[in-house]
């Protein structure tokens, strides 16, 4: 099974947060760490983008 790889500008539109945002949150530990691609090169699993949102709306109902 092939994971779909995002970079940050495709999961700052799917969850609608900044750059900043992120990274203060997954200094938090709040959202989920990517994987590393290269030197300068990170990119985050849909998989884990999607538990997460998904850890939101079930957290806000």
């Amino acid at each position: 099974m092939t994971q779909k790889l995002l970079r940050r500008p495709e999961v700052e539109a799917l969850t609608g947060l900044s750059r900043t945002s992120i990274y203060r949150m997954m200094d938090e530990g709040e959202f989920p760490r990517p994987v590393r691609l290269g030197k300068r090169a990170v990119a985050w699993r849909e998989a884990d983008l999607a538990e997460w949102l998904n850890g939101l709306t079930t957290t806000a109902a």
